[in-house]
């Protein structure tokens, strides 16, 4: 049987080490994706969820609302990052980051026909475009697309509805998919001319 967030929360309260694990387990690449959609960089995304982790243990008897842990632990994760970021911003500065892990698959790629191969040119241009989204949509395409997880899943860990996520991610399909074909235009009208000349 699996325990809900709230019953996970109330153990770990009364001192059961494993029902915090559970909860680790449970968010801990909802939380890596935050880190890293914030930070950029592996490295700081590790220290980002291993000190948020650390954070919501040292916060837990102080939750409101244990039922919404997820959205919760968003919250300090966002606020750690934050945080490392104004730490770490000189050094970010001189410093470039390894490129992103390859982690979409190309039949999930907006834009991307079925049956076709994802090209390292297509997944850049997904990202590019993810990154050119609102930034209320970023976080919940990178956490389905990226991290696969479930709308159910997203919708804890945010806190907005599973109709919201759903809508979200929808219309956030939708912008990726005309942003690509946008791109795509522009790329063939450049190699023609290239041709023509």
């Amino acid at each position: 049987m699996r325990l809900t967030d709230e019953e996970l929360v109330f153990r770990s309260l009364d001192g059961d080490t494993e029902a915090f694990a559970a909860l680790v387990k449970r968010y801990q690449h909802a939380v890596y994706a935050t880190a890293f959609h914030y930070a950029g960089r592996y490295g700081g995304a590790e220290d980002i969820s291993q000190e948020a982790f650390w954070a919501a243990y040292r916060s837990l008897p102080r939750i409101r609302e244990p039922e919404h842990f997820g959205a919760w632990l968003k919250g300090i994760t966002t606020r750690v990052a934050a945080n490392w970021l104004r730490r770490n911003a000189p050094r970010l500065r001189n410093e470039t980051p390894l490129p992103r892990r390859r982690a979409l698959f190309a039949q999930d790629l907006p834009g991307n026909s079925p049956g076709g191969s994802c090209t390292e040119d297509v997944y850049e241009a997904v990202l590019r475009a993810v990154d050119a989204l609102p930034e209320q949509y970023q976080l919940p395409v990178v956490l389905r697309y990226v991290q696969e997880m479930s709308y159910e899943e997203i919708s804890r860990f945010t806190g907005e509805s599973y109709d919201e996520i759903r809508g979200i991610l929808n219309r956030a399909t939708r912008m990726l998919r005309e942003m690509l074909e946008r791109q795509e235009a522009a790329g063939s009208e450049t190699t023609e001319q290239r041709q023509e000349a």
